[in-house]
């Protein structure tokens, strides 16, 4: 077992790892907690976490899984991406996000809370930034009035005739994004 062990390679803490272990430090310190105390509140929450293990996940020691990060967002009450990236004191902050290099701190809060891409190419930016809102977050989430889902209906479908977007892909949606509801209709 030892030599599997010793074979085994560590899963390096990157950037967002660094910023994740400094965010549950910074938030854990501002709600008053000690590691045995948020370590018993995790525990309460399904998902348990032993004080030595926030300790080292503080320290960068320890990976932080995703339904960690989870639990350890709703348990500070807080969003996901409140433990994902920096506080910056400026918009223009540049910040490093794993995997698509250094942006703007608007820019990858934008995109952390799925207002916008993370990068838009140039000439291609209404593109992207419609493919992301047509793929990255549910269509419910957007607002719904006819003209608005018209508008939006009818550039998809021209976005599809120019071979931006699969036709087919925009037709199989589900119905109920592109139907405006009534309040009373539930």
């Amino acid at each position: 077992m030892a030599e599997q062990q010793r074979g085994r390679r560590a899963i390096e803490v990157g950037p967002t790892g660094q910023t994740v272990a400094a965010n549950i430090a910074r938030l854990r310190e501002r709600r008053g907690l000690t590691t045995r105390q948020l370590s018993a509140t995790l525990e309460r929450a399904g998902r348990a976490i032993p004080a030595s293990g926030i300790t080292r996940m503080e320290k960068a020691e320890r990976v932080v899984t995703a339904d960690e990060l989870v639990a350890l967002a709703a348990a500070f009450g807080v969003s996901p991406s409140a433990l994902l990236l920096p506080l910056s004191s400026r918009a223009v902050d540049q910040i490093e996000v794993t995997g698509g290099g250094t942006v703007s701190a608007d820019t990858a809060w934008a995109w952390a809370d799925g207002e916008r891409p993370l990068h838009l190419s140039e000439g291609n930016e209404r593109k992207e930034l419609v493919e992301h809102e047509l793929f990255g977050r549910p269509q419910w989430l957007y607002k719904r009035s006819p003209e608005h889902l018209k508008a939006k209906r009818e550039l998809f479908e021209r976005m599809a005739e120019w071979g931006a977007v699969d036709l087919d892909v925009v037709k199989g949606l589900d119905p109920a994004p592109w139907q405006h509801k009534k309040p009373s209709d539930g």
